[in-house]
C-alpha cells in the first residue's frame, strides 16, 4: 500500500496523487457514475452492516420534534429519512432535514426516494440542496444538529468543511460524523484488506459495471484520518467534548462533537 504523500499543490484522489482543484470534478465523477446503484452497493460491501452503523448514528443523534438537522453529502437522504421516522416515533413529531450534496446526480436519486415514500416524507420536512461542504450555502447558527456520513473523506479541504459545519450549528448544536476508519487489531485489518481490494472493486464492476470509481473508494479509506487525528482536527475547528465510537473493530468509526 503506497505510503507516498502528495506535494502541497496536489492532493491523494485514492493512491493518486492530483492537482488540488481537480479533485472535486474527479469525485463528482465517481458518484455520478455510482448515483443509481448507491444503496444497492452499500449493502453488498458491507454485508449489510452499513444499516447497522447508520442506526447507530440516528440513536446518537437522539433527533427530536422540531429540530432542524443537516445532511451534509446526505446523497440519497439516507440519513435524513431515518431521522425524520425516529423523531415521529420516539420524539412526538417531525424534524425538518435539509440534505446537501455536492452531486447533483445523488441528490436527484434521494429526491426520487422521498417521492417513492409517499406522505411519509411531508413538505418541509426534507428539503434537498446541491452544494460544497466547505461553503454549505447556509446563514450562521441555524441548525441543530449536522451529520455527514461517509462524505468527509471525499471533501477535498477537510478542515475548512469542519469549520463551516461549526459555523450553521447553533450554540449547544451536536455534530456526528460516521466515516469508514483504522482497524487496529493486525489480523482483523490483514482480512479486511484483503476482502476490500479483491471483492469490493468486482462487486462495483458486477453490480454497478463500475471497478474503477470502487477501487477509489477502498482506496480513499486508507488515506482517511486515523481516529485520534481526525479528533483533533475537529477539536482545531472548534469542537468542544469531541470523542469517537469505534465499530466493527474501527472499520467505521462514529465522531461526535459540540458547538458550545
Amino acid at each position: 500500500m503506497p505510503n507516498d504523500r502528495p506535494a502541497d499543490d496536489q492532493i491523494d484522489f485514492g493512491f493518486r496523487a492530483v492537482p488540488t482543484p481537480e479533485k472535486a470534478r474527479l469525485v463528482r465523477g465517481v458518484f455520478d457514475s455510482v448515483a443509481s446503484r448507491y444503496d444497492l452497493m452499500n449493502d453488498l460491501m458491507s454485508g449489510g452492516l452499513h444499516r447497522f452503523w447508520k442506526a447507530a448514528l440516528i440513536a446518537a443523534l437522539a433527533p427530536r420534534a422540531g429540530e432542524r438537522l443537516i445532511d451534509v453529502a446526505g446523497g440519497t437522504g439516507d440519513i435524513s429519512f431515518r431521522a425524520e421516522e425516529w423523531a415521529t416515533r420516539r420524539g412526538g413529531g417531525p424534524i425538518e432535514a435539509i440534505v446537501i450534496d455536492a452531486n447533483a446526480q445523488m441528490v436527484a436519486v434521494g429526491r426520487d426516494r422521498a417521492l417513492d415514500r409517499g406522505p411519509v416524507v411531508g413538505p418541509g420536512r426534507v428539503a434537498w440542496a446541491t452544494g460544497d461542504a466547505e461553503r454549505l450555502p447556509l446563514p450562521d447558527a441555524c441548525a441543530d444538529a449536522v451529520t455527514i456520513s461517509f462524505g468527509l473523506r471525499n471533501v477535498t479541504d477537510r478542515a475548512r468543511a469542519l469549520r463551516d459545519m461549526r459555523r450553521v450549528l447553533k450554540p449547544g448544536g451536536r455534530f456526528f460524523c460516521l466515516e469508514f476508519s483504522h482497524v487496529g487489531e493486525p489480523s482483523l485489518a490483514e482480512l479486511y484488506d484483503r476482502y476490500s481490494f479483491a471483492a469490493i472493486p468486482k462487486l462495483g464492476r458486477l453490480a454497478a459495471g463500475d471497478a474503477e470509481s470502487y477501487q477509489y473508494l477502498v482506496e480513499s479509506i486508507r488515506r482517511f484520518p486515523r481516529q485520534a487525528e481526525l479528533a483533533e482536527m475537529m477539536a482545531d475547528a472548534g469542537f468542544d467534548r469531541v470523542s469517537w465510537q469505534d465499530m466493527t473493530g474501527g472499520v467505521v468509526a462514529l465522531h461526535r462533537g459540540w458547538r458550545l
